[in-house]
């Protein structure tokens, strides 16, 4: 009696290699870099022109914040926009303002500064993963991906 071999080295059986994609090498990325797979979908479903900012460092660690508005504020006052409940933080610390698709951090005249990547900044432009530090408070900015998808689809 002759056997006829099967398994997955079998001629014709089906490979049952998983193959992984684009999306699964960014998700990969965005591990090693620090963000959750819940971030993740967080920033990836972030409407058009807006940008998230996540606390990695200090009180609240965790805690988002969705800029969305032409101008918000991060303070300890608690109208503050961004109410960041610390004595490190000024009542109007710094603000965040939104030109299109882009945004940048501009220190408010605080007492300890605005830090933009480790260094002390009167204004600067964000960017993906830049870290802005309020007082105690570091934050990761994150920017919305819908400008770039439809740029990408189009081109």
């Amino acid at each position: 009696m002759s056997q006829t071999p099967t398994g997955p080295d079998s001629p014709g059986a089906p490979d049952p290699t998983q193959k992984f994609g684009p999306e699964f090498q960014q998700k990969l990325q965005g591990l090693e870099s620090g963000v959750s797979l819940e971030e993740q979908e967080i920033i990836a479903a972030l409407p058009a022109e807006s940008a998230l900012l996540i606390v990695r460092k200090g009180p609240n660690v965790g805690a988002r914040f969705l800029l969305d508005q032409d101008s918000t504020v991060a303070g300890r006052h608690p109208e503050a926009d961004i109410f960041l409940d610390d004595v490190t933080v000024s009542r109007r610390h710094a603000e965040f303002v939104r030109h299109g698709s882009s945004f940048e951090v501009k220190d408010m005249g605080s007492l300890n500064g605005t830090y933009f990547d480790g260094v002390l900044v009167d204004q600067a432009l964000l960017h993906d993963g830049a870290e802005v530090q309020v007082g105690k408070f570091r934050m990761t900015f994150y920017a919305s991906r819908s400008h770039r998808d439809a740029g990408e689809s189009a081109s």
